[in-house]
């Protein structure tokens, strides 16, 4: 065991599993691909193209279809700390696989819309919820650092596949595509389920972080704050960090997705396109990918309240790149600086909520915030279309999305870990 209570081995010098579980929570986010925003919308010129619709209509269909979805969260979480990881994660994973196939039988607009409804309830939503959380139940003293690892895979797997998926389309067809997807996630992710995956390091006779049968785990820095003691649902919710940092990681998934989902129109009105687009997701990818492993570690070792508010600056900075970008440069710098911004407010959220709050009630407590985070990413790509229908471009909105985080930058500070009501310390 090194100085901060983390041991490769478990009891018996066994490897500790939690990192054999470190790559089935990222194989379990990159399997969301097909129901991202990213995957979706290479399909978007074929569903125009073969359904007869609008861009309004495809846009709305994919908002409504991603704010229903972001309801049963709170739900999914509470079947989570009821069963358990590995049975809600296997049920959202056959239903994911199924649902992508459904989606290469779509026909029309109502179809497409009950198809995006359950992409993104069980892909962004559900999956990603769960694999988020699978490494709490692993890791404590260095739970950012390993998710920082985590990410960087994801950032592989956000890299590649949109390539593969564009492949596929162009080979096969838009309907074969999301038909071979669907196989795919269920071919990948069912004998990680049944082999593999487990719940906790109880399980398997080990202690979190590794520690030996005779050893206490290192405290939790944070733990003191809470007294020992898990916040209940209830009194996770009424606290003031909850709902600082909700409303922050909220607004950063709206602006993201708003600006990702309407990437190459907005490079069009520069007098740019898709080949600038897709070089920007490569940089993005790469930024992750370089950015995620130290925005984990300063997650370790920082205040989560500074990181966020840090992260908020970033965000405002990026917008304000995309404000006054009208070279490839600047499409650039918009990616790095979007990249870096998201390297450190993921860590914040995967670390904030099982350190202030605990694991007891930590699936409810995670389905609000996902509920929260999905429904504000379906904001962003209408208000976007919104402000361009009435004010006929981009920078009217551009400047909405440059104030909106600013106050944010302030309020994030404020996001400390709460005292434990009960504790008898408050």
């Amino acid at each position: 065991m090194d100085g901060s209570g983390i041991s490769a081995s478990g009891k018996g010098g066994r490897l500790y599993y939690g990192w054999l579980m470190l790559p089935v929570a990222t194989l379990g986010f990159i399997v969301t691909s097909p129901a991202q925003t990213y995957g979706v919308s290479l399909f978007n010129a074929s569903f125009r193209a073969a359904l007869d619709i609008s861009h309004s209509q495809l846009s709305g269909a994919y908002m409504l279809g991603t704010f229903l979805g972001a309801l049963p969260m709170g739900y999914v979480g509470a079947l989570m700390d009821r069963y358990g990881l590995r049975f809600t994660t296997t049920v959202t994973v056959v239903l994911l696989g199924l649902t992508c196939m459904v989606m290469s039988q779509v026909t029309g607009f109502f179809s497409l819309f009950m198809g995006f409804f359950m992409l993104r309830m069980l892909g962004p939503g559900a999956l990603a919820m769960l694999t988020g959380t699978v490494l709490s139940f692993w890791f404590s003293r260095r739970l950012g650092l390993v998710e920082g690892v985590r990410h960087v895979g994801i950032a592989g797997g956000m890299a590649l596949a949109p390539t593969l998926m564009l492949w596929l389309i162009r080979s096969t067809g838009w309907r074969w595509t999301y038909a071979i997807m669907g196989l795919s996630v269920l071919v990948i992710m069912l004998p990680l389920m049944a082999f593999v995956f487990k719940n906790r390091p109880e399980d398997l006779g080990q202690r979190m972080d590794g520690a030996g049968a005779g050893e206490e785990p290192a405290p939790d820095p944070h733990a003191s704050r809470r007294g020992g003691r898990d916040f209940t649902f209830w009194q996770a919710l009424s606290a003031r960090a909850f709902w600082i940092s909700a409303v922050a990681i909220g607004m950063w998934a709206m602006i993201n997705t708003a600006v990702q989902f309407n990437i190459v129109p907005l490079l069009e009105s520069r007098g740019m396109g898709e080949q600038e687009a897709a070089m920007m997701f490569r940089i993005y990818a790469l930024t992750l990918a370089l950015m995620y492993l130290p925005g984990g570690y300063l997650a370790d070792r920082m205040p989560l309240n500074w990181l966020l508010s840090v992260a908020m600056a970033g965000l405002v900075i990026a917008v304000v790149v995309l404000l006054v970008l009208n070279t490839r440069g600047g499409v650039y710098l918009f990616g790095i600086t979007l990249g870096a911004t998201q390297a450190v407010v993921v860590p914040v959220l995967v670390t904030m909520l099982p350190r202030y709050y605990g694991l007891t009630h930590l699936g409810k407590i995670r389905g609000v915030v996902s509920t929260l985070l999905v429904a504000s990413s379906s904001l962003g790509p209408f208000l976007i279309g919104f402000c361009y229908d009435m004010f006929g471009g981009y920078r009217e909105v551009l400047l909405l999305l440059l104030i909106l985080p600013v106050p944010m930058i302030v309020l994030s500070l404020l996001a400390t870990p709460p005292l434990h009501p009960e504790s008898g310390r408050c």
